[in-house]
């Protein structure tokens, strides 16, 4: 018999390794399987089992969980159902432990008595209380099975006042009781396990909780996206000439954006700019906008308004993307300083405004217009060699005949830019020289790169 000096050091080392294995979140099974290992080969125990109950939180499922399993039968799968009665038991059992014929030892039990089970190896002798009057359904139900199973012992798993789950315990192999030290290394031990499987369960619950805000955000950024949409929509509609332009001008903001390496919120972000450009409309006269002649001097100024008008729309909106009223403001400043309303040149200039501002006069180029028709895709490239430097920023230039280039060889399947400028506009075999000469003459770095393909 080990002396108790012994028998304290090697529970507290069989603690301190329990204790590991727990903090180690690896592989949950294995950690539980290694823990139950642990805790039967502690105290020499032949056979027991971990079961999860289900939380308090789903009171429709109540049907155990087996995680782990040692010394039964190959073919014993032990699934229980908990109810409530069940739990408030398990929640306040005698010294934190019940005996499957409804007996526990307690030193400090009033009723106490001797009580003999089994025979040879397995004998239990105790001195014991027994369960209160409000024993549980439980063992009514399942104390046959357990015990044909050598099962004499369930110690519940209590974390925060929460049923976490059920350890089985058969008894010990020298066939002697279970002491009042035995007991206490066991809850010990019990507590630790039902930690990490509490622990693991909230990680569970954190993840999940993950995944659903993740969808929530998805959800709001879908609805926000739409919204700016109808929005877009709702502005092009007073102007019954360019039905259709804000959606183009924020996928072609959003093509550039992608080109030039934005992550994808700062992508979605510049499409909500290309959407929202034009909100500045929204104060300008109906009959400006669809004036079908060229407007004069002040017609001009009127509607040269609505930049201004659209940042002090879109200023009070607590927008998901920063400098979006930055971006409706400055879509009409030029690199050299003769753009309006301020006047900015170069880097004065937001990157997303000269991406909106590329994408804007792209898509007037390309669409008719009361009192001119659309250009050809030779003038618009005469038009960005002449313009590029003194309107266009290089970069954003480059950064768009790249992707049109990718489209044209076939690099990118998608068809954004056939769609949008419609059928038989573009034509890759005249249309790929015109960008290849352009982007060598803007950037000598992307010339092996656009001739690709």
């Amino acid at each position: 018999m080990e002396s108790n000096t012994q028998k304290l050091i090697h529970s507290f080392g069989a603690l301190a390794d329990l204790g590991q294995e727990v903090a180690d979140t690896g592989d949950f099974m294995e950690m539980v399987r290694t823990s139950l290992h642990l805790l039967l080969g502690t105290l020499a125990i032949r056979r027991g089992a971990i079961i999860e109950c289900p939380t308090h939180h789903l009171p429709e499922d109540k049907s155990t969980n087996l995680l782990a399993v040692w010394g039964v039968g190959d073919d014993y799968q032990p699934q229980f159902d908990v109810e409530d009665a069940d739990r408030e038991v398990f929640l306040n059992a005698p010294d934190g432990a019940l005996d499957i014929l409804g007996l526990v030892q307690s030193p400090t039990s009033n009723l106490q008595h001797e009580v003999s089970t089994g025979s040879g190896s397995d004998r239990v002798e105790e001195t014991s209380r027994t369960t209160p009057e409000s024993s549980p359904i439980f063992f009514h139900r399942y104390a046959t099975d357990l015990q044909q199973q050598g099962i004499e012992l369930i110690v519940p798993m209590v974390v925060r006042g929460e049923l976490t789950g059920l350890v089985l315990l058969g008894g010990k192999a020298s066939g002697d009781a279970f002491t009042a030290d035995d007991l206490e290394v066991i809850k010990s031990m019990v507590r630790h396990i039902g930690v990490g499987i509490h622990t693991h369960r909230l990680l569970g619950e954190v993840k999940q909780q993950v995944v659903e805000n993740r969808r929530l955000y998805e959800d709001l950024r879908a609805i926000y996206r739409d919204t700016v949409r109808a929005f877009a929509a709702a502005i092009d509609i007073k102007d019954k000439y360019t039905q259709g332009h804000s959606e183009r001008v924020g996928k072609y903001s959003e093509i550039i954006a992608r080109e030039l390496g934005f992550g994808e919120e700062e992508i979605e972000g510049m499409a909500i700019a290309g959407y929202l450009h034009d909100v500045g409309k929204l104060v300008v006269e109906r009959d400006i906008i669809n004036a079908p002649y060229r407007i004069d001097a002040k017609q001009s100024s009127e509607l040269n308004r609505h930049p201004v008008a659209g940042f002090e729309i879109l200023s009070p909106i607590h927008h998901p993307y920063a400098d979006i009223p930055l971006m409706a403001k400055y879509h009409h400043e030029r690199m050299d300083g003769r753009g309006y309303p301020d006047g900015l040149t170069d880097e004065q200039i937001p990157l997303g405004a000269k991406i909106v501002t590329l994408a804007d006069s792209f898509d007037a180029m390309t669409t008719n217009r009361p009192y001119k028709t659309r250009r050809t895709f030779d003038e618009v490239i005469i038009d960005l060699r002449l313009n590029t430097g003194s309107q266009f920023d290089p970069v954003v230039v480059v950064a768009f005949c790249r992707a049109l280039m990718k489209e044209l060889n076939g690099e990118i399947k998608e068809r954004r830019f056939a769609k949008m400028l419609g059928k038989n506009y573009l034509e890759a075999s005249k249309d790929i020289p015109l960008l290849t000469q352009l982007l060598a003459e803007l950037d000598p770095n992307t010339k092996t790169v656009a001739a690709g393909g």
